[in-house]
């Protein structure tokens, strides 16, 4: 059976729109014709996410597909490292599986740092052996997934020398990740082949790395976003960049994803040819993935928009077969297993006080749409001989406590949080995903860990008189309720949070971050304060 669309066809690859008509049969576009009607509607290529963690959604890849394919995203390039820090090659399976479930087009890559670093405790290991096994058997891995320890490559690790190497020998990618890396360190780092960073915070960092050979993926997420900053160097080096979202949260999804960008690069004055090239076709030339541009013999994924300023998505068409339309979308909701690492028992109130043994304490200042921090030293308040959260300087009690085995909490302090009341907690904390919590009493924090703990996952708020949570059974990483369900809650969440005096623009995605022990300057690990820049426990 053969399906016809017609309307103004952006041909991105030849700068050039035309009115015609697309066949389309068994998937692909079989015969493009130019003709002279007048259509009140355009045909361009599907958008991409190049770079994506789709657990931070909290979604499955079936569910994110759900709303994605709304927004006119036909396909993402998924670092799974997340799941995998918990689960290992089992939660690589996972998502894979799951994500062949709907007409949307998934990739993946195999994770390089798995675990991240030794200097946190995680569920599961990865090592070269168990990546060239991934790139044998699944052919939706496309890429050696970032290098987020960049001072191992630098000095030459051999047990990340050896993950390159098997990415090389299957004649596949390696994504990078290098925040702020410059000079002969950051020459070194990409002689290795290293092909691609998200990380970039100004144009200079940039602009050195695309003159290193590598392509930048403007970042625009939850948390943190690049878009602005980065994208005036598209007008001249569009060939080099394309755009990714690397960790959105439901709430923000659900209001839109590559569209907004593209969009919003219109309006910054990228050309329209340019902002398509970045968002459509550079990730699937770079990738090489099996995603249509509009040509014949291509695969039919494309969109079917109104006008070229708002963008209004009419139809997405993923594999010739329309998947959503006007907002609706055309394909079930699929069940899902539930499968999940949670092994430690609950905490006392006793487990987060900490005696005075200093005049002085180092503490962390969190950066609002940032994933750097600062390390700050202060005189804390006092109480008893403890060391107490001081709420009137917004200095609060951060936790991470071992999801895995039975520990003891590792408890520091930490500024720029700004609750007044209660505390904060979640099962997603980059990269180990043990738990994290900040607190402005050792009692709310200990029933906001306790809480993560019974549901055995979750993001949640507490205080005295409010306890809300949204379970995440799946991995302690993602629901499996509908999408709507979990942006509803998750909104629920992020407006009680800031309602108890959070400034941040999402507290929770901050706080996940706070763990990240490779991104500079000081962040906390379930083993203690962790110096980034010198790479050693403080």
């Amino acid at each position: 059976m053969k399906n016809i669309f017609s309307g103004n066809i952006i041909d991105v690859i030849n700068s050039r729109i035309f009115p015609g008509i697309i066949e389309v049969k068994n998937s692909r576009i079989i015969k493009i014709t130019e003709n002279n009607e007048v259509y009140d509607n355009f045909i361009i290529p599907g958008f991409i996410d190049a770079h994506l963690h789709i657990e931070s959604s909290m979604l499955t890849p079936a569910e994110f597909a759900q709303i994605a394919v709304k927004h006119g995203t036909v396909a993402a390039v998924c670092d799974a490292h997340e799941i995998a820090n918990i689960l290992g090659i089992e939660g690589i399976k996972f998502m894979v599986d799951n994500a062949e479930n709907v007409p949307f087009k998934f990739y993946f890559s195999a994770p390089s740092g798995v675990p991240t670093t030794v200097f946190e405790t995680n569920g599961a290991t990865i090592n070269a052996t168990e990546i060239e096994t991934l790139f044998q058997n699944l052919p939706q891995i496309k890429v050696l997934g970032e290098v987020m320890n960049y001072s191992a490559v630098i000095n030459e690790n051999p047990e990340i020398l050896a993950k390159i190497i098997v990415a090389h020998k299957y004649g596949k990618l390696v994504d990078g990740h290098a925040p702020g890396l410059s000079g002969k360190d950051l020459q070194k780092y990409a002689s290795y082949g290293i092909s691609t960073d998200h990380e970039c915070f100004t144009q200079k960092e940039a602009l050195e790395k695309i003159n290193l050979g590598m392509k930048i993926q403007i970042r625009e997420g939850s948390a943190v976003k690049n878009f602005d900053e980065l994208i005036p160097i598209a007008n001249e080096h569009f060939a080099n960049c394309m755009l990714c979202s690397d960790d959105k949260h439901p709430d923000d999804l659900v209001k839109g994803h590559i569209n907004e960008l593209v969009k919003r690069g219109l309006k910054a004055g990228i050309n329209l040819f340019k902002i398509l090239q970045i968002a459509c076709v550079n990730p699937v030339l770079h990738y090489n993935l099996d995603v249509g541009l509009l040509r014949e013999n291509d695969f039919a994924d494309f969109l079917i928009i109104d006008n070229l300023t708002d963008f209004n998505i009419m139809q997405t068409v993923i594999n010739g077969n329309i998947v959503d339309e006007n907002e609706k979308t055309l394909f079930t909701r699929q069940p899902t297993e539930l499968i999940n690492k949670f092994y430690t028992d609950p905490k006392t109130i006793t487990d987060f006080e900490i005696t005075k043994n200093s005049n002085k304490i180092d503490i962390i200042e969190a950066i609002d749409g940032q994933l750097i921090t600062n390390k700050l030293k202060v005189s804390p308040k006092i109480i008893k001989h403890k060391i107490v959260a001081d709420t009137e300087n917004d200095i609060l009690k951060i936790a991470v406590i071992n999801r895995y085995k039975n520990e003891k909490p590792a408890v520091a302090f930490i500024k720029n949080f700004g609750l007044k009341k209660g505390a904060i907690a979640s099962s997603v904390a980059h990269d180990s995903h043990n738990i994290i919590a900040v607190g402005t009493t050792d009692k709310e924090l200990c029933d906001a860990v306790n809480l993560i703990i019974k549901n055995k996952g979750g993001i949640c708020v507490v205080s005295q008189n409010e306890s809300e949570i949204l379970p995440l059974p799946i991995a302690g990483l993602m629901s499996d309720k509908p999408f709507l369900f979990v942006a509803e809650k998750y909104i629920e969440l992020d407006a009680l949070a800031k309602e108890f005096g959070s400034k941040l623009t999402a507290p929770f995605m901050t706080l996940s971050f706070m763990a990240l022990l490779v991104i500079p300057e000081i962040k906390i690990s379930d083993k203690g304060i962790f110096d980034s820049a010198n790479f050693t426990l403080m």
